[in-house]
């Protein structure tokens, strides 16, 4: 006969007693399998051991073949011991299949009596911290944001939703959607330290630039920089976000002016960023007679962090002024500047605007082919960020140019942007 899914009420005494008699085992033979005496066994068995010892229940559970998820449960039934759990808690992070098992075992912790609640979530909290297989981190952040939430404890609720926040807005599939969920901690920023409170306004911040959110770029950048006196790298680069995100709300004053004050920190990337901002900045005025040649030198002159988005402004200059010829110069010189491993959203997104760029100067010089095969790359780039806004765009700008120009809609083109929608989706997914 086997055993039953484990009843909640049934002690760790009851369960090593029914498994002992389906094996047909005296105490004597589970002594000889287990090594521990047959007397601690019975005192066990019959409850007199309110709490043995894990290590012990371990050596009879490997002994009785017992599943090492079902053997946790029932030992946590009447474990309270602080020190005991969080044994238990360190150990299974090494068992596979342990998302859940962590979790039960972290909410055990946190119901035991026998500490005060913030004690516990403070220790927990430390715990978490030192985790080093993110999936199980977030698993621990999300009994604390419960379990705070339950007891009205709302600096560990905050606490835990930043925390779980920074991990997750790592994933460039889920910007937009983490974003979302990120507003949450809004309500909570008075029960944040200082410190905290800085990385979150900043991160937000570069979140919200990453997301073309730009308004709420502004806004959080400027409530971490009204916070933070120190002037950190993390400050820097929410500085160029601000800039950058006035730019695009074409606050040519304000990026001017924030330019000022970002030119006076000390770091290698400052340097460069400032002089593609201010030459980018006198292309959007249409300033093009100071912005092409700043741009053009630039292109040899700085790294190559910058050169796609410096060759993305040209390709924008040049088709606003009709000039094909440097378009199709600058393209010949495309793996001169296109990243060989991109990393983080801003660099897809530059690569993204590069091929849609190039695709529209093909469409407009008649290579449809080459055109929309550049729009495909564009949307391969976008997808690895989740661009949906991006996808809806290319298939208007393609659709708008087939009715301007009264060129037939090929098999080959339908094709092609069914290659689209299937590379955003796999990307996506």
């Amino acid at each position: 006969m086997m055993v039953d899914k484990i009843n909640t009420r049934q002690t760790i005494g009851d369960f090593i007693f029914q498994l002992r008699i389906e094996k047909n085992l005296t105490y004597s033979g589970l002594e000889e399998l287990t090594g521990i005496n047959k007397s601690v066994l019975y005192r066990i068995e019959r409850g007199e051991t309110k709490h043995p010892e894990f290590k012990t229940v371990k050596t009879i559970a490997s002994a009785l073949k017992i599943p090492y998820q079902e053997i946790i449960e029932c030992y946590l039934e009447d474990e309270n011991r602080i020190d005991t759990l969080f044994e238990i808690l360190n150990e299974i992070m090494t068992y596979e299949g342990n998302f859940s098992l962590v979790q039960k075992v972290a909410l055990r912790l946190l119901q035991s009596p026998g500490k005060e609640t913030e004690e516990s979530l403070q220790r927990l909290f430390n715990f978490a911290a030192n985790v080093k297989e993110v999936f199980l981190k977030v698993a621990l952040y999300e009994v604390i944001i419960e379990y705070s939430r339950g007891h009205g404890v709302m600096v560990y609720l905050a606490k835990g939703l930043l925390q779980k926040y920074l991990i997750e807005r790592l994933d460039f599939k889920r910007l937009e959607q983490t974003y979302q969920e990120s507003q949450e901690i809004l309500h909570y920023t008075d029960f944040l330290s200082r410190e905290e409170k800085i990385t979150f306004y900043f991160r937000m911040g570069l979140h919200a630039h990453n997301t073309k959110k730009y308004k709420d770029c502004i806004k959080h950048c400027n409530e971490g920089i009204n916070l933070e006196n120190r002037d950190t790298e993390l400050k820097a680069r929410a500085y160029l976000a601000m800039i950058n995100s006035y730019s695009q709300l074409k606050h040519y004053d304000m990026v001017e002016r924030c330019l000022d004050v970002f030119e006076r920190f000390e770091y290698a990337f400052v340097s460069e960023a400032a002089k593609i901002t201010r030459a980018i900045t006198k292309a959007r005025k249409k300033e093009y007679e100071i912005a092409i040649p700043l741009l053009r030198s630039y292109m040899n002159e700085l790294s190559n962090n910058y050169k796609i988005s410096i060759a993305t402004e040209l390709i924008e200059i040049y088709l606003q002024i009709n000039d094909m010829k440097s378009i199709a110069e600058l393209l010949e010189k495309e793996l001169e500047f296109l990243p060989d491993n991109p990393e983080g959203p801003h660099t897809h997104s530059a690569i993204g605007l590069y091929y849609r760029q190039k695709g529209a100067y093909q469409l407009e010089i008649g290579l449809v082919y080459e055109g929309i095969q550049s729009f495909v790359l564009s949307m391969n780039a976008f997808g690895k960020i989740n661009g949906s806004k991006e996808r809806d765009e290319f298939m208007s700008q393609i659709f708008t140019y087939f009715l301007k120009s009264n060129k037939q809609f090929e098999l080959q083109y339908i094709n092609m942007l069914k290659e689209l929608y299937s590379i955003f989706y796999w990307n996506c997914s």
